[in-house]
């Protein structure tokens, strides 16, 4: 069993260390930047649903980051994202809990993705750890936080959004987590 573990921790740890050599690396800062611009874009085109729930298709690029560059760089563009992506379309006043968020969201993909193969278990994992960390549990407390509405009312209006939206985010998620794959074995 301690062999096990051992072994399962230096995988972690050189995961880890490849992750920090990602900031070094002029072609996956390129990669990162490109997409984080197409977060940008998908950012613009939300679909209201209410003042308080959107729907979008932003989390497909950075997840792209995190799957390509590693948890940092996804961190890193998940901060300029959120920054960049408020002064472009401001939807309500600046709250720095979003951009925890977005950096949180980066490592989260990061640590599903990042040299690891794209099977749909992994996917649906991932996406199941993104909708209850951020889309029930962070999103409405930083809304509960900034206008005062009640905590369980924000996150029972997000639940049938998801439930209705996860299938399909699964599925693009490993479609675009697929090409990725394909691009990356190209590169090899």
């Amino acid at each position: 069993m301690s062999k096990l573990y051992q072994s399962l921790s230096t995988l972690r740890n050189r995961i880890f260390v490849d992750a920090v050599a990602e900031l070094r690396n002029p072609r996956s800062l390129v990669i990162a930047a490109v997409l984080a611009s197409l977060n940008l874009v998908l950012n613009q085109f939300t679909i209201p649903v209410s003042q308080l729930l959107e729907i979008s298709f932003d989390f497909l690029a950075a997840a792209a980051i995190g799957y390509l560059c590693g948890p940092w760089l996804g961190a890193m563009a998940g901060f300029i994202t959120d920054l960049l992506g408020y002064f472009l379309r401001p939807n309500g006043p600046y709250f720095p809990g979003f951009t925890l968020s977005a950096i949180l969201a980066g490592i989260v993909y990061g640590l599903w993705y990042y040299k690891k193969p794209v099977r749909l278990p992994r996917v649906i994992g991932c996406k199941l750890t993104v909708t209850l960390l951020f889309n029930f549990f962070l999103t409405p407390l930083w809304l509960h936080m900034m206008y005062g509405q009640a905590f369980v009312v924000l996150s029972s209006l997000r639940l049938v959004k998801n439930i209705i939206k996860f299938p399909l985010d699964v599925l693009l998620l490993y479609l675009v987590l697929r090409t990725c794959e394909r691009y990356k074995e190209t590169r090899h």
